[in-house]
């Protein structure tokens, strides 16, 4: 009598982890992509894109972006004016920023004093964010200077050691940090930073560490130069950056000198503040 031949377990179980697994890599790429959708919708402002831009934009075909972008819509995250036919950031998404705000207290105590920066400079001032190997710009301020930095806008996420800012943050850790960051974020360097080598950053990082303050000399592109200088909390650790950016001429030794000081300066009023609000929101939670 012919037997049945016992069942592979093992193979089953295998098939069974390798769909799942791929289930899950479908998924993620999934949330990454819709995501973008939201970071691309946020980057441009009110005005939103329509369809074919997103797509355009972030490299989807037209039934991916349609499917994403319309799931977003259904959830609130996303709305379209009918009189465009652009697509916006929604009220769900609003109510997301919202919940996530107390994060960026810092960037309100910052603001009189970032615009004061701009005036006084005339140039394009910067106000960006520590987010893990990266360096999230949250605001610009411009001055009256006619020639203006256009290259950076609320909402760009710049690697470590790229910027007059990110550099500043990244001469405030430690050497080993710094040598992480570094190893992590060399291909996209390569990439789309050619001349940011390690080589460059690394005495970028020698510089910042004497004077206090880092002077990117061009290196991101060519005759657009900035003075950038980190922000730390009330226990020392850098959080931020504030940076300064300009054409070539109007950075000479003596003012990028003279703005370098004047950035350490405001960074230290901003820790300052820091702490102040720290203490005052406890003394109001004991008083409750």
């Amino acid at each position: 009598m012919p037997t049945t031949p016992p069942l592979d377990l093992s193979l089953a179980a295998a098939s069974s982890t390798s769909s799942s697994s791929a289930t899950r890599v479908e998924g993620a790429q999934t949330l990454r992509r819709g995501l973008a959708v939201l970071r691309l919708l946020t980057r441009v402002g009110p005005g939103g894109l329509r369809m074919g831009e997103i797509g355009r934009r972030l490299e989807l075909n037209k039934a991916t972006a349609i499917r994403l972008t319309r799931t977003l819509l259904e959830e609130g995250f996303v709305l379209r004016d009918s009189g465009s036919g652009c697509y916006r950031l929604g009220p769900e998404a609003f109510a997301v920023g919202l919940a996530a705000e107390p994060s960026y207290e810092l960037q309100r105590l910052a603001a009189p004093t970032l615009r004061n920066l701009a005036v006084e400079t005339g140039d394009t001032v910067f106000f960006s964010v520590l987010h893990g190997y990266e360096n999230i710009c949250l605001s610009r301020d411009e001055g009256d200077f006619p020639i203006r930095n256009q290259l950076i806008k609320a909402g760009d996420r710049w690697p470590l050691g790229i910027g007059a800012g990110a550099c500043a943050i990244l001469a405030a850790l430690d050497d080993e940090q710094v040598a992480d960051v570094l190893a992590r974020n060399a291909g996209l360097r390569a990439e789309r930073f050619p001349r940011c080598t390690e080589e460059a950053i690394r005495a970028l990082v020698r510089e910042t560490r004497d004077k206090g303050y880092c002077v990117q000399p061009g290196l991101v592109i060519e005759g657009s130069w900035a003075v950038g200088v980190p922000v730390y909390d009330a226990h020392g650790r850098p959080v931020a950056s504030i940076s300064v950016a300009a054409i070539e001429t109007r950075l000479g030794p003596a003012r990028s000198a003279a703005l370098g000081n004047r950035l350490m300066q405001a960074s230290r009023e901003l820790t300052a503040l820091q702490a102040g609000a720290g203490r005052t929101d406890r003394s109001a939670g004991a008083s409750i």
